[in-house]
């Protein structure tokens, strides 16, 4: 049975704890069993949220085979003691594994972890990670990063797909698909998958008429959607559509549905489906318009 240490300290993220503690105790019911462990360097830790978060100072004994969770935290860096930063480095030293998800990479970059391997951490603070540790290679805009047994992920919904991911590792892609699916995670992402999908990162704006265009493709994008069609959504000309469109998001209404599709596909394809099954699911007709569009996000 192993054991998963989660490291907090002072404004510490509910959620970087809760989500990898949810995948590691839902394990546990399925019979890959975990003894969860919460220390701290003081007893009483100040979530950012509010909730306050008891934890035990000592450490328990662990092996090669025990984890090692720093998760995130709000604000500047969280001083952490000499003897704390020992405890990871010897732990790595002794075969662990550690994980930082969204700012506990800095922890690791502190305990001098991240020297000469890639990593990531949320895209928020990725400049302030790589001018903090220059020697390490901050993997930009990736969900989680392993190396060498360190390991380092996006914050909040990135340490569920992290804490899935060293299940899968340790288990077998059956046993996090059983994780998963209990804890009604739609997909298992991989660690290439984007911090931010196009769903999110073309919504930035406050045009209500394309935000409700929007709505209609992403329920619809395995349809073929004509500009007709969203114009009488939108109650105005195909060509108004089009313009509103481009100025708010940067993209036509056909680029974006099929940015949607390219997401999709991806996510298929990263779970083991040929590229003419994928294409077919997202609405196309054979694995050409996939491949095609695949070599131009690529620029190959």
């Amino acid at each position: 049975m192993s054991r998963v240490v989660f490291l907090l300290v002072p404004r510490v993220h509910l959620l970087d704890v809760a989500g990898p503690a949810q995948v590691f105790s839902t394990a546990t019911d399925l019979g890959r069993p975990y003894i969860l462990h919460y220390v701290a360097e003081d007893r009483e830790v100040a979530s950012v949220q509010g909730l306050p978060l008891h934890a035990e100072t000592g450490w328990p004994s662990l092996t090669p085979d025990d984890l090692i969770i720093v998760p995130g935290w709000r604000g500047p860096a969280r001083p952490l003691s000499a003897g704390t930063l020992r405890r990871l480095r010897e732990h790595h030293a002794s075969g662990g594994t550690v994980a930082g998800v969204c700012a506990g990479a800095d922890a690791l970059g502190r305990a001098g972890l991240l020297d000469g391997r890639r990593c990531t951490t949320h895209h928020s603070v990725q400049d302030e990670l790589a001018r903090l540790y220059p020697r390490a290679k901050v993997a930009r805009d990736v969900l989680y990063v392993e190396d060498d047994r360190i390991v380092t992920s996006a914050g909040v919904a990135g340490g569920i797909d992290v804490a899935l991911h060293l299940v899968t590792t340790r288990h077998g892609p059956y046993a996090g698909g059983l994780v998963a699916r209990a804890m009604l995670v739609q997909g298992r992402r991989d660690g290439t998958a984007e911090q931010v999908s196009p769903l999110l990162r073309r919504r930035s704006h406050v045009d209500e008429t394309v935000h409700r265009l929007q709505d209609l493709i992403e329920t619809r994008f395995t349809e073929r959607l004509p500009l007709s069609l969203l114009a009488g959504t939108a109650g105005c000309s195909e060509r108004t559509v089009t313009r509103l469109f481009r100025r708010a998001t940067g993209l036509t209404p056909l680029a974006y549905q099929s940015a949607l599709r390219l997401e999709r596909a991806e996510h298929l394809l990263g779970r083991g489906a040929t590229a003419e099954v994928a294409a077919r699911e997202v609405g196309f007709a054979d694995a050409r318009m996939l491949r095609r569009l695949r070599a131009h996000a690529t620029g190959s």
